[in-house]
């Protein structure tokens, strides 16, 4: 079973930075990407990269938040800057595997005040 695990959500006003963080027990990755759920709305995809580091982003985050991946570590990271109070949400880390498999982390609480 792969696990997922997520961490540096937290508390953070408007105009700060938070990095997330996701390590996965899997070894065979395909894309990995972060998505977030906010109060009311549906998942929606924030960012996601393939093995090959091929990157596309949601249009509300392009120019503010960065993806990136280390795979000999098997985990993805999301830098967040200039972080808005629409940014608050819980963001859960995605892993596709290369047999089309989909896991889901935990998921971690991004706040941002304004």
């Amino acid at each position: 079973q792969v696990q997922l695990v997520e961490s540096g959500g937290g508390l953070v006003q408007a105009g700060g930075s938070l990095r997330l963080s996701c390590a996965a027990s899997a070894r065979t990755i395909n894309t990995m990407g972060w998505y977030r759920q906010a109060p009311g709305k549906q998942r929606e995809l924030v960012a996601r990269i393939t093995s090959g580091g091929s990157t596309n982003y949601a249009d509300s985050v392009k120019g503010r938040f960065t993806i990136s991946r280390d795979n000999a570590k098997n985990t993805v990271y999301l830098q967040m800057n200039s972080l808005k109070p629409e940014d608050t949400a819980v963001y859960y880390c995605n892993l596709v595997d290369f047999l089309d498999k989909g896991f889901w982390g935990q998921g971690t609480q991004v706040i941002v005040s304004s």
